[in-house]
């Protein structure tokens, strides 16, 4: 047997079990999907949204991405992934000792501090998704409390349940590649629940809510799309050609999904809308992400068809219709862009799951698990086909229940500590009152000049007495 190149000989910083070609990719993988929420939704939410909101939707977001980290290794990633205590819960233990974080990974050639840390960053962009629905409005000191309480008693349990090997729908065979249940499902739920017992905005912002910079949201969405190669091509956990595969379904079903939202903006109301185009783009990401590295190319194409369309109609059309998704003021909308568009998805991977590509995923050789009920029903297994759609909405049916009944245990145990919802007097004001700070002070905008404000640091750094003529002498 050759013996391996230098570089590639095992020592204590690099031991047998550890690849590092996956173990690059993995850490590369994480913060591209950590760079979708700081800066890109950090920089989507400050702008989409009312000038004088853009500080406090971009801090909920900039917020909850620290909070998350500290629960996370303090307690969350293992009652996530750790040792099982229930069938739906690892016991909670911290998960900052080195001989555990050098470790091998449950999954892949990886230590636990890469897994760790790629899984948090998956954990907080679903914080700042739920923030979506609550943008204008929530209590900033509420928020504070909401985001380690949702983090510890519903994030973890629906990872565990789906994504953990112990998990009892990991065992079922659920197909949740990359999160649509567990984070774009959960969150959409999560945020419109919390949205009804926050309250809505006041009625003024409801009425006209005009982004303060769409090309800053374009920026942010931008960010979103492009880290989106690390949030789906990182979960074979492997430097693999299924890894390659979800890579490329992403984008092909989220080109294809913005592209058939602004075809249908175009044909009903005249205008390629930016924000509509912007919509398009979140719901195919979020379609394509149960699914990713499990169906075929064309089925990507159909799925972004699909995702393109369903929550374009739910929310320009149904949304005024349903008496329910009227009285919920969801800012962002992630009703539909994060809980149709995750259903949906959950639903047509169910059917157009690949058993090949299964195979390549889950490293499986059992045919009564992981088959697309179009594949079923080809190759005369219609039963394993059912099967697994029914798996796939019993996972719908149990993220919609969880989520729905822990979030409103948690707002209304947070509404004995402090108020869910902002007061009037700040609701009117916005950024000033609530943090002291605004986002743009353009001169001739209303602001009164003060010269205490011309620094950082507070001190004054221009000369009050100016002489004659306006020359200041210099040193």
């Amino acid at each position: 047997m050759a013996e391996l190149p230098v570089n590639l000989l095992p020592d204590e910083a690099s031991p047998e079990w550890m690849n590092k070609g996956d173990n690059a990719w993995q850490l590369t993988a994480a913060t591209l999907v950590g760079l979708q929420s700081v800066p890109g939704l950090v920089i989507l939410y400050g702008s989409i949204v009312k000038k004088k909101w853009a500080v406090n939707s971009a801090f909920m977001a900039l917020y909850a991405f620290a909070s998350v980290l500290v629960c996370w290794v303090g307690w969350g990633y293992q009652m996530s992934f750790g040792d099982k205590m229930t069938r739906f819960l690892g016991r909670p233990d911290i998960s900052l000792n080195q001989k555990f974080l050098l470790g091998q990974a449950f999954l892949g050639y990886l230590p636990n501090a890469t897994m760790v840390y790629f899984q948090f960053v998956f954990a907080a962009i679903t914080l700042i998704l739920v923030a979506g629905a609550l943008l204008g409005r929530m209590n900033f000191h509420a928020w504070m409390l909401f985001v380690p309480l949702w983090l510890t008693f519903s994030y973890t349990i629906t990872a565990y349940s789906i994504w953990c090997p112990d998990g009892w729908l990991a065992k079922l065979g659920i197909i949740d590649y990359s999160g649509g249940y567990v984070i774009h499902l959960s969150s959409g739920v999560a945020g419109f629940t919390a949205a009804y017992w926050v309250g809505p905005r006041t009625n003024k912002d409801r009425e006209r809510f005009p982004p303060n910079n769409i090309i800053l949201m374009l920026a942010g969405a931008g960010l979103l799309w492009m880290g989106w190669s690390g949030f789906n091509g990182g979960d074979p956990y492997t430097v693999s050609t299924d890894a390659s595969l979800a890579v490329l379904n992403t984008h092909v079903c989220t080109a294809t999904s913005l592209l058939t939202w602004l075809l249908l903006d175009i044909l009903f109301f005249g205008k390629p809308s930016v924000i509509g185009a912007t919509q398009g783009m979140i719901t195919g990401l979020v379609c394509i992400t149960p699914a990713a590295g499990v169906v075929q190319g064309w089925a990507a194409i159909l799925m972004g068809i699909m995702s393109g369309s369903i929550p374009w109609y739910s929310m320009m059309v149904l949304h005024k219709k349903i008496w329910l998704l009227k009285q919920v003021d969801d800012t962002m909308a992630v009703f539909h862009t994060h809980a149709v568009a995750g259903s949906l998805g959950g639903i047509l991977t169910g059917f157009f799951a690949h058993p090949k590509l299964n195979r390549i995923f889950y490293l499986v050789t059992d045919w009564q698990h992981y088959i697309g009920l179009a594949y079923g029903l080809q190759m005369g297994r219609a039963s394993a086909g059912f099967k697994q759609m029914g798996i796939q909405l019993l996972g719908i049916l149990f993220v919609v229940s969880l989520n729905v009944f822990v979030t409103s245990i948690i707002c209304l145990l947070i509404r004995f500590v402090v108020p869910l919802r902002l007061s009037d007097e700040e609701l009117q004001t916005g950024d000033d009152a609530i943090h002291g700070e605004e986002a743009y002070a353009l001169w001739g905008d209303g602001e009164k000049y003060e010269s205490r404000h011309n620094s950082v640091y507070g001190a004054e750094e221009f000369p009050q007495d100016v002489p004659k003529g306006g020359q200041v002498e210099m040193a």
